[in-house]
């Protein structure tokens, strides 16, 4: 059941309204025991004493035990904690969302689109898909034998999208040319860990293998570890296999083994998507930002407290009534 909140002027504490009677009786009394002179210089009694001379300082002689029960009275609404109610939309969640993108030599595959290589339909498609992802703060690493930061999670995407639309390949056959996917995720869990965001996010893109942390390999991280990894810290991520494989000297094409994204995927709670082709990587970035649907906290209300108004004008009453007491408006004739 949804509790309904009301909202408007409300009291917090009513009950010190049933002070108002005490005050009710103090100004009773007070009034009854008002100098004659006052009492025959009042309105109500002119009535029975009409030949008796008034003037108005006799007429307002009275005035501070008025002010003064008017000033309790603002005490009174005080402490029953005058408040106002206005509800707030419900928030927009964001979560932070780390782009690992490949740069190795094989981005460079033609299969995606004749005219452009992977890694131009790759920078182009993932750089709408994070246009649209405006309440959450974007991040990005890249990698190839090497993972590298380029840009920690920021709600700059400006920023994200100029330093996605900087990235080169490495050298084909260089020192540089592998594809280290396990040291990419696990730098991007590392940063993501410490994040206090609603939804931690890696969209993982690569066309290859893991070709680094092979058996024996010395202080590297397998893909499955890395998955493990981000399982602990609640970090999803969702692996993108990128082309048709790769391509050999005859031009027939060998499909990669995707096995090891695919359990890192899984482990992690995220999805495995191939794109073969330019509309099936779009269509996976569609996908994700579904997955992904921006989320909202639970409508609120804001309090406004308003009991220092009162308690101001009390005061101010009771400085008046006493400035009025030692005038001569309070000095009786």
């Amino acid at each position: 059941m949804i509790a309904v909140i009301e909202t408007g002027w409300q009291w917090r504490e009513p009950m010190w309204f049933l002070l108002s009677f005490l005050v009710v009786v103090v100004l009773v009394v007070r009034w009854r025991q008002r100098p004659s002179v006052a009492v025959a210089a009042s309105p109500m009694w002119q009535s029975f004493e009409p030949a008796l001379p008034t003037t108005w300082c006799q007429r307002l002689a009275g005035m501070p035990v008025w002010l003064h029960a008017a000033a309790l009275l603002l005490m009174v609404a005080a402490l029953a904690r005058p408040v106002f109610v206005e509800s707030e939309p419900p928030a927009r969640l964001g979560r932070d969302v780390l782009l690992c993108f490949d740069r190795s030599s094989s981005m460079a595959a033609l299969d995606l689109d004749p005219a452009a290589t992977r890694l131009t339909v790759g920078k182009q498609l993932a750089a709408e898909f994070l246009a649209r992802r405006r309440d959450d703060r974007l991040g990005m690493v890249t990698f190839a034998r090497y993972a590298d930061l380029v840009c920690p999670p920021t709600t700059d995407h400006a920023a994200v999208r100029e330093l996605l639309g900087s990235v080169q390949l490495v050298d084909a056959e260089g020192p540089e040319d592998a594809t280290a996917i396990g040291a990419a995720v696990g730098m991007a869990a590392n940063l993501l860990q410490r994040s206090y965001a609603t939804g931690k996010v890696i969209v993982l893109l690569t066309d290859g293998e893991e070709n680094v942390a092979t058996a024996g390999a010395q202080n590297q991280i397998a893909p499955l570890h890395a998955g493990q990894w981000c399982r602990d810290h609640g970090i999803r991520v969702h692996a993108i296999a990128l082309g048709r494989g790769e391509q050999s000297a005859d031009g027939t094409w060998r499909a990669v083994d995707t096995s090891a994204i695919q359990q890192l995927a899984k482990i992690s709670g995220g999805r495995f998507f191939p794109a073969p082709d330019a509309a099936a990587l779009r269509s996976v970035y569609a996908e994700i930002d579904r997955l992904e649907a921006v989320q909202f906290a639970e409508p609120g209300v804001r309090v406004i407290e308003w009991f220092a108004a009162p308690t101001l004008l009390g005061l101010l009453l009771f400085l008046l009534a006493h400035c009025w007491r030692h005038s001569r408006w309070g000095v009786m004739p």
